[in-house]
């Protein structure tokens, strides 16, 4: 049989051998380093048996799937320990996620740090031993009885939903551990060197608060003890610009626990962030064509029915009212497009008016599970900058690089445009339940928007069954600095819901005819937004951006209405300025002005009165000399303007 390599290279084997057996034959290096394998681009395990011709790839921790590989047996590891430990705890899932792996326990109360520690140690023994991982399947009866054996009453749950697809279920055994899964493992867990269980926190069964809260202990791992000091490292410094510490210590927003769980309170400076973006994108977009529109905040049920969030995003969203008991049930908006195609069909449309642009700053309102809320980066009511487009077949890929366009202006010009990735969000055919229209509708969709990325020459990856319920979307995807990835901003192309709603335009033949709609963010969910600029710049945002610019330090208190008159020409420049009047020392004042992360310090004595100066101390720079209020204001006011990063 032949063998294609990665790199093109072909090998012949007159055998039948597992992966693992070819990666041997190739290297012994490339064998130790080796997590997983895809066979013609499928992952598969490196037990899998190669009795054909095909191409095959050797993937190592370097390699995303090789990692997640490597992640997932160290979760049966813990797992495994866990068990050893604490026998009476049922066991629920356990994957390897983006940054490590986590598993979900039901236990009667939480882990506590010193439980974590057992728990690690015994890890450590378990890889010591390094017991043979071993792959088998069952028959569905078999399976439900041998989980049943073992109590594990989730693990029957898990296989019961795999009833009637008439395929055995999947387990690996390691010692006396047994565990329901698909794979791929690692060959010996002997090669899992490094790792720290680092954080428990509470998880809803499903994520489902109506479940059982479940103990969910996350953890890393890594083939060299090097690499975990380095992870450790950069936790340490990510816990420093983690913006639910720093935002709260620099006053940019607050939470209160009666109010609830993802309803932030942004604070005068956080709210000064925020409007200052707003404006911002409201003028940019100005500038590009759109139109502003304002729509309700809630609408009756009969809205969302005709969209279809009714019966594909309803668990999402605040119901107000009982649909037994009441005439009319409202709901919060989850987003706003059912509401600006109203401003669409207030009159007719001819191809004359398309394309035709409607952004909105939009507050919205989703019903996140308690357990997946962080901070600003998912709360259950946020403001997002939204926009609908409609235009003709012929204007769509335009249009689209347009939205791509502003998306990626506005992400530079913040600083985040070198953090952001790509992925090309499709449905699921296997699951299509979860959207609206017909196989041949999303084809056509996903190629066209297919078309378009690979024109715009757009790195992405594909993400399936990730798409809105009505169509393909280009996600922005972005890390938090824990490297938990989140969606920044999107564009979606639709062409189903101008359908639903009877949207359309006469065209230049006269007939009537559906617009096409790109829904989309230029700068995404502002909460969002500030929480990652706050992490991007530990605090300290660039001039045009921070909620105050500059602090006026006296020296003594009678320097004190110089400032004030100071303060009054900056303000009059646009420059946001305050005093520090405190009777306290200059040095006190000036640490106090760069924990609050201030760009620049203007500093009054007696001498700077006589020449009718100011002494400038920038945040980053230190000392930058005497100048007068004319000279530093057109200093600061071309750094803001111009937008300037430094």
């Amino acid at each position: 049989m032949k063998i294609m390599l990665k790199g093109g290279v072909t090998r012949e084997f007159e055998n039948a051998l597992t992966a693992g057996e070819i990666a041997k034959e190739i290297s012994p290096g490339l064998y130790r380093a080796a997590c997983a394998c895809t066979v013609d681009g499928q992952v598969r395990d490196l037990r899998a048996v190669i009795n054909s011709d095909c191409r095959l790839e050797i993937l190592t921790f370097e390699d995303e799937d090789g990692k997640r590989a490597f992640n997932h047996t160290a979760s049966h590891v813990m797992a495994q320990a866990v068990k050893r430990l604490y026998p009476e705890v049922k066991l629920t899932i356990g994957p390897a996620i983006e940054n490590g792996f986590y598993y979900d326990f039901d236990c009667e109360t939480p882990f506590t740090a010193d439980d974590l520690e057992k728990i690690e140690k015994e890890m450590k023994n378990i890889i010591k031993e390094n017991p043979p991982i071993e792959r088998f399947l069952l028959p569905e009866e078999d399976a439900v009885k041998l989980m049943a054996e073992k109590g594990e009453t989730y693990k029957i749950e898990l296989i019961k939903e795999h009833a009637g697809r008439g395929e055995d279920i999947s387990f690996y055994k390691q010692g006396e551990f047994t565990e329901l899964c698909a794979g791929p493992h690692l060959l010996d867990m002997k090669v899992i060197k490094a790792f720290k269980l680092t954080n428990c926190t509470g998880a809803y069964w499903r994520g489902d608060a109506k479940n059982k809260m479940l103990c969910r202990v996350y953890g890393i791992a890594f083939p060299k003890a090097a690499m975990l000091d380095e992870y450790l490292a950069a936790l340490e410094e990510a816990k420093k610009r983690d913006h639910n510490k720093l935002g709260r210590e620099l006053e940019l927003f607050t939470t209160v626990d009666y109010i609830g769980q993802g309803l932030p309170i942004m604070l005068p400076k956080g709210a000064k962030v925020i409007q200052i973006l707003q404006r911002w994108v409201e003028d940019e977009e100005a500038k590009r064509g759109w139109q502003l529109t304002k729509t309700p905040l809630m609408a009756k049920s009969d809205l969302y029915k005709i969209s279809g969030h009714w019966d594909h995003y309803k668990d999402g969203m605040f119901v107000l009212g009982d649909e037994e008991k009441d005439d009319e049930v409202f709901a919060l908006r989850p987003m706003t497009c059912p509401f600006q195609y109203q401003a669409y069909l207030n009159k007719p449309r001819s191809y004359r008016d398309l394309p035709l642009r409607y952004d909105e700053t939009s507050t919205l309102f989703r019903n996140e599970a308690s357990g997946e809320m962080h901070g600003l980066i998912r709360v259950r009511q946020f403001t997002i900058s939204e926009g609908h487009l409609m235009c003709t077949p012929a204007q769509l890929e335009d249009e689209f690089r347009h939205c791509l366009e502003l998306c990626e202006y506005m992400l530079k010009t913040v600083g985040l445009y070198e953090d952001v990735s790509f992925r090309f969000s499709q449905w699921d055919p296997d699951d299509t339940e979860k959207y609206i229209g017909t196989p041949e509708q999303w084809n056509e969709a996903q190629g066209k928007m297919q078309k378009i990325l690979d024109d715009l020459g757009v790195e992405y990856k594909i993400g399936i069954g990730e798409a809105a319920f009505y169509g393909p979307k280009l996600d922005v995807q972005i890390k938090n600095v824990f490297g938990k990835e989140d969606t920044l901003i999107t564009i979606q192309i639709d062409q189903m819901l101008a359908e639903k709603f009877g949207m359309e335009y006469t065209d230049s033949d006269g007939q009537k005819k559906n617009p096409y709609i790109i829904h989309r963010t230029s700068i995404g969910c502002y909460e969002r937004t500030l929480a990652l600029l706050i992490e991007k710049y530990a605090g300290a945002f660039p001039t045009w951006l921070a909620p105050v610019q500059v602090k006026l330090l006296p020296i003594a208190d009678r320097h004190i209405d110089y400032m004030y008159k100071l303060k009054a020409e900056l303000e009059k420049a646009g420059v946001r300025a305050e005093v520090d009047c405190r009777s306290e020392k200059i040095g006190f004042k000036i640490r106090s002005a760069q924990l609050e992360k201030v760009p620049y310090m203007l500093i009054a004595g007696d001498r700077d009165i006589e020449n009718a100066t100011v002494s400038v101390r920038k945040r980053n720079g230190g000392e930058q000399g005497a100048f007068t209020i004319e000279k530093f204001i057109e200093k600061i006011t071309g750094e803001i303007n111009s937008k300037i990063i430094d």
